[in-house]
């Protein structure tokens, strides 16, 4: 009510290789997700709009393929999404993300929605069975999304980062572009556990075992190690 001339874009990235996404449904002008987070190749994604909304839109770029009639004085341009594809596109990117698209079109997005609901559930329940170890966000046995971000009381999540990346074992360790609610949480940083459709729960329990195994490693140093 506020701005009711306002246009609503929607930061898709980590949900469109999740879950389902109606863009009917959900009613926002704009939709963008990445191309890397759906198995498809780095430096593409791409934006969906209303086209409408696309139509009212000024070019913010020139180039080939996005000019409707150019005259002395001014030109008019494409409709979109033309109006917004200057020149050369990352062609080699665009069929690289679009056969990302029919992989996961083949396998299902809720059967993978299914499976990493399952994923995480037992990834949250593992990890609260670890000593020292306090998992951020909902409680077991409540839906979330197929990740755990936690800290632990031996050792920074930098550092936790290090040595189980030595042991095989890929997380993130940071602040996950979410500073705010660090700050709330009380927490500088965290390390994050992600899963995807590709992971089972063996890859799990070898993640608990890494763990368990480095945060012995730490307490064993003493208090001094933890500074």
């Amino acid at each position: 009510k506020a701005a009711p001339g306002a246009k609503i874009m929607l930061d898709a990235c980590q949900s469109v290789p999740h879950m389902g996404v109606d863009v009917q449904k959900l009613n926002v002008d704009f939709i963008a997700a990445s191309g890397h987070k759906m198995c498809g190749p780095t430096g593409i994604g791409f934006l969906w709009g209303k086209e409408s909304v696309l139509n009212s839109l000024p070019p913010y770029k020139g180039g080939g393929e996005m000019i409707d009639e150019v005259y002395m004085d001014h030109s008019t341009y494409a409709p979109a999404p033309a109006r917004f594809e200057a020149g050369t596109p990352a062609i080699a990117q665009a069929i690289g993300l679009g056969a990302a698209i029919d992989y996961l079109n083949k396998i299902g997005i809720e059967r993978i929605h299914d499976y990493e609901v399952e994923l995480a559930d037992y990834l949250r329940r593992r990890l609260e069975d670890v000593k020292g170890v306090t998992v951020l966000g909902p409680p077991v046995g409540t839906e979330r999304a197929a990740l755990c971000a936690f800290v632990t009381e031996a050792v920074h999540p930098s550092d936790l980062g290090t040595f189980l990346d030595v042991e095989g074992v890929a997380i993130r360790a940071g602040h996950h572009c979410c500073q705010p609610l660090h700050r709330a949480l009380g927490y500088s940083h965290s390390a994050r556990a992600s899963l995807y459709f590709y992971n089972t729960k063996e890859d799990v329990d070898d993640f608990i075992a890494v763990l368990e195994d480095t945060l012995k490693f730490f307490g064993s140093l003493g208090s001094d190690a933890i500074e």
